[in-house]
This record gives structure tokens, C-alpha cells and sequence, in this order.
């Protein structure tokens, strides 16, 4: 009875903790109208505390990215409140997202989206052109993330010059140069083979220890089981909030 997962007793409703970082309540995401309508988001309650390191797993079309778009401030839900870092969100418009994006949250995407005329040291530095940070202190900075990356002797190089691994630790150190109180990965280990993931999701877990919030999108159980947490999606809804390493190994086999 110890691996018997209980869909029921994972949705309990709690309090909510102060330290609540994300906060969704009663999300939705409807596409189309009438017998066209999909609802990728149905009802969705879903809490990450400060400090966390979760992953986001489902079968294709279950709402995983949909609610990463949402959580990243991509994309609105039709209904319900998103509160990240305790203001809701949910409603706001294209500037004012894009304003909590670059202020709140750092993205790692399977595709590193580094532009090839720059440096890893240039690359890095973009967003804080975005963040109007004082350029003097840009470069310092940039160099600080890529030095958290081991990326310190790899300043100067151009993304041709770098490994697919390498790329995506630039990737990571832009992601994280504007201080966000959110890393969010979606599947930042795609395109990487089994050593250089192993190599990346050291880095991950080095900066979950070091007090950011993680919240990783993966199809890979493998991957989910380095994270702490694990959740769980199936057809727009959440049906596992709190799955450990050892639950996931047991409803993959089951």
C-alpha cells in the first residue's frame, strides 16, 4: 500500500503558506467557441513556494505547457487568478507582463535562442539592457552568472565556438543575470545528450541550493526525478500535485 498514489488525498485544499511564490486558482484556458472549444486549462489549483525545485510532467496535451505559458507570463488564462510573488497577474496587459517577465522570472528553453554575432559575455548581458541596468554594472554581472555556469574562461566565444552544453549554460546564466524570483525550464535538456544533462541539471540543482525557485517542464522521467517535487497533468488538470521521486517510478511502471 506504501506506492498507492490517491489522486484524492494529492489535492487536499491547504492553507495558503506565506511563502507562496505561484499561486493559481481556478485557471482556465479555453481556445475556441461552441463545438470548437478546447479547454487546455480546466480548473486548474496549483501552489510553488520560495525556495522549491519542481517539475511539470503529463502526457502530450495535457495542459503542461499551457500552464508554463501561464506561469511565465506568456500567455493569460481565460479565468481564474495567478498570483506570482503575491500580485495577480492574470489580467494584466502585454506591457505590464512584459515588465513582471523580465523583473520576476528567467527562462531556459530547448533552444538556447543565443544570437550567434555575440559573445556568451553580450549574450548574457541583453537582458539587462531590457532591465535598464546601469551599464557599468552590466558586464560585471554577466561575467558573475557565467562564472556560476563554469563559464568563467568562456567569455568572448561566439555560440559556434561553444558545445550544445555550453550553449544552454549561457542560456542559464542569462536566465538568472536579472536576479529572478522564477527559473522556469521548459524541457532544457532536449537537445542535450545524457552526460552534458547530467552536467546541466547539476547547475539547476546548485542554484535551487542557493535559494531560486526551479519550476522545470520535462517528458523525460529521469529528469524529473533529480528535481524535489513532481506534478503531474492530465487532460487540463492537475490529478498529482506532490508526487516524490519515488511515486513518479511507480506510476511510470504501473
Amino acid at each position: 500500500m506504501a506506492n498507492t498514489i490517491s489522486i484524492t488525498d494529492s489535492l487536499v485544499p491547504n492553507p495558503v503558506p506565506k511563502s507562496a511564490i505561484i499561486r493559481l486558482e481556478s485557471i482556465y484556458k479555453i481556445y475556441g467557441s461552441g463545438e470548437t472549444e478546447v479547454r487546455a486549462l480546466n480548473d486548474v489549483n496549483l501552489i510553488v513556494e520560495q525556495g522549491e525545485y519542481c517539475s511539470i510532467m503529463g502526457p502530450s496535451g495535457s495542459g503542461k505547457s499551457t500552464a508554463m505559458n501561464i506561469i511565465g507570463c506568456l500567455d493569460r488564462p481565460t479565468g481564474g487568478h495567478y498570483y506570482l510573488d503575491n500580485v495577480d497577474v492574470a489580467q494584466m496587459n502585454d506591457k505590464e507582463l512584459a515588465h513582471i517577465r523580465n523583473k520576476k522570472l528567467g527562462f531556459v528553453f530547448q533552444q538556447f535562442h543565443l544570437l550567434p554575432q555575440l559573445t556568451a559575455l553580450e549574450n548574457v548581458m541583453l537582458p539587462m539592457v531590457y532591465a535598464d541596468i546601469d551599464p557599468s554594472e552590466r558586464r560585471e554581472r554577466a561575467a558573475e552568472a557565467l562564472q556560476r555556469v563554469g563559464l568563467a574562461n568562456r567569455l568572448n566565444n561566439k555560440p559556434t565556438q561553444l558545445s550544445g552544453g555550453q550553449q544552454q549554460r549561457v542560456a542559464i546564466a542569462r536566465a538568472i543575470v536579472n536576479r529572478p524570483v522564477v527559473l522556469l525550464a521548459d524541457e532544457p535538456t532536449g537537445a542535450l545528450d545524457s552526460r552534458t544533462t547530467s552536467e546541466v541539471l547539476d547547475i539547476f540543482s546548485e542554484l535551487n541550493n542557493s535559494g531560486i525557485t526551479v519550476v522545470m517542464v520535462t517528458h523525460e522521467p529521469d529528469v524529473a526525478r533529480q528535481t524535489k517535487r513532481i506534478v503531474w497533468f492530465r487532460d487540463g488538470q492537475v490529478v498529482h500535485s506532490d508526487l516524490t521521486p519515488a511515486d513518479l517510478n511507480h506510476l511510470v511502471t504501473s
